[in-house]
């Protein structure tokens, strides 16, 4: 398969997104910033991934494949961005968009299994699987989510924790949160309530979203 310039990519992604995950009908080509001579966009419609019908532009089935794993890449970019190395907000993202036309050559099989396969982006859109995803489950390996994922009554073994800071780190371990584990969702509202052992703890959503757990459902 070709490889995209990443322009392409980003392109298809925004495609997917709006015609997947928000059901829309194409994008118009001035959303995206496009013209009739733009290089990505010829690159995609002599790929017939693409194709323009008057001021819009349409994925084509052709070309959903690829768009749906240019979404998967970034989507694991963000998340060893966020989780792994710690890099947060606007410069996780923008991290995240560079380091995602990287991930091919089966790179991004090596990411996803690293961090175990996570279902959702930091943002809580899902990640698409790939064949990696799909052989884990056959096998009967869990997922990672956040825990602000889980719902009341849903339990797993804590995975990691994505935390620099060294006293919401020393206040977790003093909770018995540590990887290995296992925790018990009790409630979400007010504030995130939880069982490690015979104790019960709260904690905010910030601190809970840094409590990553195989998920088990």
């Amino acid at each position: 398969m070709e490889k995209l310039s990443p322009h392409a990519e980003e392109i298809l992604e925004s495609l997917w997104i709006a015609t997947v995950e928000e059901d829309e009908v194409g994008c118009l080509l001035s959303d995206l910033d496009l013209g009739d001579e733009d290089a990505a966009l010829n690159e995609l419609v002599r790929l017939a991934y693409v194709e323009t019908r008057a001021d819009r532009l349409y994925l084509r089935k052709e070309g959903r494949p690829e768009a749906e794993m240019t979404v998967r890449r970034h989507r694991l970019a963000e998340r060893l961005m966020m989780d792994i190395l710690d890099i947060q907000g606007e410069k996780g993202n923008d991290q995240a968009c560079e380091f995602e036309h990287l991930l091919h050559e089966g790179v991004d099989t090596k990411i996803c299994t690293l961090l175990n396969h996570p279902i959702t982006c930091p943002h809580g859109k899902p990640i698409p699987p790939g064949p990696c995803c799909e052989e884990a489950r056959k096998k009967g390996e869990p997922g990672v989510v956040p825990l602000t994922e889980l719902k009341a009554g849903q339990s797993g073994e804590i995975a990691y924790l994505a935390i620099s800071d060294a006293q919401k780190m020393q206040k977790l371990m003093s909770m018995g949160v540590l990887p290995g584990n296992r925790l018990v969702l009790v409630q979400r509202f007010p504030s995130y309530v939880f069982k490690v052992g015979h104790s019960q703890f709260a904690v905010d959503d910030v601190l809970a979203r840094e409590i990553h757990i195989r998920d088990e459902r």
